[in-house]
C-alpha cells in the first residue's frame, strides 16, 4: 500500500509540474505578444510624429515670415498678361516622329506636349514671393462660394448654364481628414471633370515622383503612382523632368532651385494657402524658408484673387489652341478644386486657357494654376482613370515625372 501511495503522489507531482510549466509558457507567450504589439504601436506613433513635425516646422517657418513681412503687393494684375509671351507645353499637338506641328517645328511621339522644352515662358502673373497675406506677396480674399459663368470668348454650350451647377455626380469620398466630391460637366463642347476637395491639413495635399526618386528620365503613369502612394484622388503634375529649369519643391523638400526666367510658380504653403510667385523675384530656398510645402513651375497662373489672369486676347501662339487640360486651384486655404478636361477627339474640342480659368472661377476658385496637359492630362479617383487620356495619335496614359494627389 505504501508503495502504491508513493506512486500516486509522484504522479500527482508530475501532473502538477506539467500544469505549472504550461501556465509559465502561456505567461511568457502572452508577455512576448504584448511586447511585440507595444513595439509596433510605438514605431507607428514615432513615424506619425515625424511626419507631423515636418509639416509643423513648415507652418512655423511661414508664420515667422508672415510676422516679419512688409511692403506692398508685388503681384501683377491681369492687364500685365496681355504682353506676356507664352508657348505652353500642353497646348502643343503631339505628332508622330518627324511630323510637323503646324508651326514649323517637329517632335517625336514620345516627347512631352511641351515640345519647346525650356523655351516656354508664361510671363509674371504672381506676387514677388511672399506668403499670401504676409505683405510680401499677393493676398487672398477667400472664396465666396460658387459664381455664375461670365461671358467670354468661349461661351458655355447653349443651355449648359454655369459650369459650377450643371453636370452629374461621379463619386464622393469622406473620412476624418478629407472630403472629395467629383462631378462631370459638359461645356465648351468638352467633357470636364471637377473635383472639390476639403482637407484638415495641407499634409493631405501630397505629391509623388515616378519610381519614388527625383531624376530627369524617371517616368511612370499617373495611375501607377497613385496606386502605390495610396491616393484617393490624383492628377498628373507639372512634368518637371521634361525641363531643366523651374523650381521643384515636393512635400517640403527642395529638389531643384534653377529658376525659369519670366515664369511664375505656384506655391502651396504649410497652412494650406496658395499663391503665385515670380521666379525672377524670389529664390526656391526663400520659398522653402517661408513655409512652402509644394512648388510647381509649369504655369501660367489662371486665376488670382478670384479674377481671371488670362484672356482670349492675351493668349498667344500655342496657348490659343484647345487641348486637354489639367489645373489645380484654391477656394479657401485647405479647400481646393481640381479640373481636368478632354480634348483632341471628335467628341471633345478641348479648352483654351481662358476657358479653363473660367471653369475654375465658376466653381469659386480664388487662385488657379495650369499644370501639364495634352496627352499627360489624367484624373484618377478611387482606383479608376476618369477621363480618356489621348495625344491625338495614340490613346492611353502617358508616363510622366510626377503627380499631385490627396490621400
Amino acid at each position: 500500500m505504501s508503495g502504491m501511495h508513493a506512486q500516486h503522489s509522484a504522479a500527482r507531482r508530475r501532473r502538477s509540474g506539467s500544469r505549472i510549466g504550461v501556465v509559465a509558457c502561456s505567461c511568457l507567450l502572452a508577455a512576448f505578444t504584448a511586447f511585440v504589439l507595444l513595439d509596433a504601436f510605438a514605431i507607428a506613433r514615432v513615424e506619425q510624429s515625424v511626419q507631423q513635425a515636418d509639416l509643423s516646422s513648415i507652418v512655423e517657418a511661414q508664420n515667422a515670415t508672415a510676422s516679419d513681412a512688409g511692403g506692398d503687393d508685388a503681384g501683377d494684375d491681369a492687364a500685365d498678361v496681355a504682353g506676356a509671351s507664352s508657348s505652353s507645353s500642353e497646348d502643343e499637338t503631339e505628332t508622330s516622329s518627324g511630323a510637323s506641328n503646324g508651326d514649323g517645328t517637329t517632335e517625336s511621339a514620345e516627347s512631352n506636349d511641351d515640345s519647346l522644352g525650356n523655351t516656354h515662358r508664361h510671363g509674371k502673373h504672381g506676387s514677388g514671393g511672399g506668403k499670401p497675406g504676409s505683405g510680401n506677396g499677393a493676398g487672398h480674399s477667400g472664396g465666396s462660394g460658387k459664381t455664375n459663368a461670365s461671358t467670354n470668348d468661349g461661351t458655355l454650350d447653349e443651355g449648359a448654364g454655369s459650369v459650377a451647377t450643371s453636370g452629374t455626380s461621379v463619386g464622393t469620398y469622406s473620412d476624418d481628414n478629407m472630403t472629395i466630391t467629383v462631378s462631370q460637366v459638359r461645356a465648351y463642347d468638352t467633357d470636364i471633370y471637377v473635383a472639390d476637395v476639403t482637407v484638415s491639413s495641407a499634409e493631405y495635399l501630397k505629391t509623388a515622383l515616378a519610381q519614388n526618386a527625383y531624376g530627369r528620365n524617371l517616368k511612370d503613369t499617373t495611375s501607377n503612382m497613385a496606386d502605390e502612394a495610396g491616393a484617393v484622388l490624383a492628377i498628373n503634375g507639372d512634368y518637371y523632368g521634361f525641363r531643366d529649369e523651374g523650381y521643384v519643391v515636393r512635400n517640403g523638400v527642395l529638389y531643384r532651385d534653377t529658376a525659369a526666367a519670366g515664369t511664375d510658380a505656384l506655391v502651396v504653403y504649410g497652412d494650406g494657402s496658395m499663391a503665385s510667385v515670380s521666379q525672377d523675384e524670389v529664390t526656391a530656398q526663400q520659398l522653402v524658408e517661408s513655409g512652402a510645402w509644394q512648388v510647381f513651375s509649369f504655369g501660367p497662373t489662371l486665376v488670382k484673387d478670384g479674377a481671371l489672369t488670362v484672356t482670349a486676347d492675351s493668349e498667344v501662339s500655342q496657348s490659343m489652341g484647345s487641348n486637354p487640360r489639367t489645373a489645380i486651384g484654391m477656394i479657401d486655404p485647405l479647400h481646393y478644386i481640381v479640373v481636368v478636361s478632354g480634348g483632341r477627339t471628335d467628341d471633345n474640342a478641348g479648352l483654351t486657357l481662358n476657358q479653363l480659368a473660367q471653369v475654375l472661377v465658376d466653381n469659386g476658385a480664388t487662385y488657379g494654376y495650369n499644370l501639364d496637359g495634352g496627352g499627360s492630362t489624367t484624373m484618377w479617383f478611387q482606383g479608376e482613370v476618369l477621363n480618356d487620356p489621348t495625344s491625338g495619335n495614340r490613346d492611353g496614359e502617358r508616363q510622366v515625372s510626377d503627380i499631385v494627389y490627396f490621400g
